[in-house]
């Protein structure tokens, strides 16, 4: 499985990093989640300066993409040349927006008239664009998730997981990175959030 964490300046570490750090605990069953951006380097919130490793045309070929928040990310979404720039088909593909990312997939026109999830930051933004925003951490609608939260990035990561690999899976890498002393604690909340949005028929 691949995975695109597209990753624009401006981004907020904690969605995409963490995201991608507990996907990639699949390695040794061929997984690797990739951070995708539209130029070779990209500039955190908080100056943090890291090399891509995937384009953000790569979105187009993955298994599952993430799409990360960031402080531009109203400046992304007017952009149409860069929102062609992202291929995304939830027909075959699994979606996730995290935080303000979910701005991006209404400008897409993956989301319609479906309730999503955001950050407070965000939430006028979303409701702007014509989505009902729910008082939730984390929602899917088929194969198109969104989270609200930049700690809510462990909720996609375990929803794409538990998709395509099965929910033991999603646990095991769940237990891998949780607190010490909670893990048992911490797997069952985050499996009680995504486990209702599992059985979709036609899963991929």
């Amino acid at each position: 499985m691949q995975i695109a964490v597209l990753t624009f300046d401006g981004f907020n570490e904690l969605d995409s990093f963490v995201a991608a750090a507990i996907l990639n605990r699949l390695r040794g069953r061929g997984w690797a989640a990739h951070i995708a951006a539209p130029t070779p380097q990209v500039t955190s919130m908080n100056g943090v300066t890291i090399d891509r490793q995937q384009p953000l045309e790569f979105a187009s070929e993955a298994d599952a993409v993430i799409v990360g928040s960031g402080v531009k990310t109203r400046e992304i979404a007017a952009d149409a040349a860069m929102l062609g720039r992202i291929g995304l088909d939830p027909a075959r593909q699994l979606v996730g927006a995290q935080c303000s990312g979910t701005l991006l997939l209404a400008r897409l026109g993956l989301i319609g008239d479906l309730p999503a999830c955001t950050d407070l930051t965000t939430r006028p933004w979303v409701i702007e664009a014509g989505v009902e925003v729910l008082d939730a951490p984390f929602v899917a609608h088929g194969n198109v998730a969104t989270a609200g939260g930049c700690l809510a990035s462990q909720y996609l990561a375990a929803w794409i997981i538990a998709r395509l690999a099965g929910p033991q899976a999603a646990e095991e890498a769940l237990h891998y990175v949780a607190p010490v002393g909670e893990k048992a604690a911490y797997i069952e909340r985050a499996m009680r959030v995504v486990e209702p949005f599992l059985a979709v028929e036609g899963a991929a």
